[in-house]
């Protein structure tokens, strides 16, 4: 099974290594491009989200590409420089790995929704572009289906708001009141959406910045305000907390210009993007309060061991699922050549019962049509709910009996 990524996430790499290989969806696109034409690659899908950079590949056998290599070049920086940054698996260890992953298990908020909705779009991705193949198409959709069935039994106090939820629960452990502070949001995507409507639900005042150039109505979360980018300043003076989480590679808070402001004491900034939004330089300046997306973290703790060891077990069901069709595909044609006989053999033996209903010779022909696609897909799920419930073996003794039985006929 020649299934391979390289990865760097947050358990290899602060917040200011990741967000060098954090690309911009004009980036994304070209990196996949570029790993779709090495030699041997099958298909590719790129997951690129706040935590982690992830390149992954289905190759012929054999076949070792150079993904380090091929995300570096594009980040424009050195292979060697940042190798140890990164982790590759291969084979049944990268399966366990995606599977465990796309629940939330890896997540630096554990157990956390948005890690399912990214890697969704992630395969999404590399279906328009047309990079994802069979295997890559069927591990990724499986990881989710799992994921899912894990989510049903698992449930923690971030899992839907996930790092916004996260960050906000956490300062208010600390004593943080929102109650009625001014909170200006900057970034109106998915994560400054999720941070808005987490900071009204907390009873904030939040105003959230909108980019002149675009056209059309923008959509602004409900019960909050708007200011345009550009007069972002004028509003800092009156602001409790400034959250950013944009999806652009520019500085949205330059120390230069906030160092020059005026500002409440005990003034937060919290920057959920990658690459970083906020100037760090901004953490030195007196009575004010920077925070990253690497300044919280969810420790161990009994019940998220126990969540993890119930998750694990509905897990490894559904590996050994994916292994085992991974393992049987080569005999999918087979399985519908089978088919078509089945369902050729049940028209021959129903057809009496047809010509009984005195049908006209168009109903009559639908039917057939309809009784034959029936017989179709019951044979076909009869055979691989053996596969999958009885295993590789047992689905390739049966479909050898099957073959046997109709050579015999």
């Amino acid at each position: 099974m020649n299934i391979q990524m390289i990865g760097i996430d947050h358990t290899t790499a602060p917040v200011e290594i990741r967000e060098k290989f954090s690309f911009t969806t004009k980036v994304q696109a070209a990196l996949m491009e570029q790993a779709a034409a090495l030699p041997g690659v099958l298909g590719v899908i790129l997951l690129s989200t706040c935590n982690r950079t992830e390149l992954w590949v289905h190759c012929r056998p054999d076949v070792e590409p150079p993904l380090c290599d091929c995300i570096c070049q594009i980040a424009g920086t050195g292979t060697e420089q940042y190798r140890d940054r990164f982790r590759s698996r291969r084979g049944e260890e990268a399966v366990a790995y995606l599977f465990g992953m796309t629940s939330g298990l890896r997540s630096q908020i554990f157990g956390e929704d948005q890690i399912l909705t990214q890697v969704k779009e992630a395969l999404d991705k590399a279906r328009t572009a047309l990079h994802t193949d069979t295997v890559l198409e069927v591990l990724f959709r499986m990881a989710i289906t799992a994921a899912k069935k894990v989510k049903t039994g698992m449930q923690t106090a971030t899992a839907d708001t996930g790092a916004v939820g996260y960050c906000l629960e956490k300062l208010r452990g600390e004593g943080y009141d929102f109650t009625g502070r001014r909170c200006l949001v900057i970034g109106n995507g998915k994560m400054g959406k999720l941070a808005a409507q987490a900071l009204r639900q907390t009873g904030a005042h939040v105003t959230v910045t909108v980019r002149q150039y675009r056209s059309g109505v923008v959509e602004i979360p409900v019960d909050c305000e708007r200011i345009d980018y550009g007069r972002r300043m004028e509003l800092l003076p009156d602001c409790d907390m400034v959250v950013s989480a944009t999806t652009s590679p520019n500085t949205t808070m330059k120390y230069e210009d906030v160092s020059a402001a005026v500002w409440k004491p005990g003034l937060i900034f919290l920057d959920l993007a990658v690459p970083r939004d906020i100037d760090p330089r901004i953490a030195e300046l007196s009575g004010v309060r920077l925070f990253d997306i690497d300044s919280f973290h969810a420790p161990q703790s009994e019940e998220r061991t126990r969540m993890e060891e119930e998750a694990q077990a509905v897990l490894a069901q559904q590996i050994q699922e994916f292994l085992t069709w991974y393992d049987c595909r080569d005999r999918i044609p087979m399985t519908n050549e089978l088919a078509e006989k089945c369902a050729v053999d049940f028209l021959v033996r129903v057809e009496p019962a047809i010509r009984q209903t005195h049908l006209d010779s168009e109903a009559a022909s639908a039917l057939r049509v309809q009784l034959e696609d029936a017989a179709k897909k019951h044979f076909r799920r009869l055979l691989f709910a053996v596969r999958d419930e009885a295993g590789a073996a047992a689905f390739r003794q049966c479909l050898d009996a099957v073959e046997k039985f109709y050579d015999q006929a």
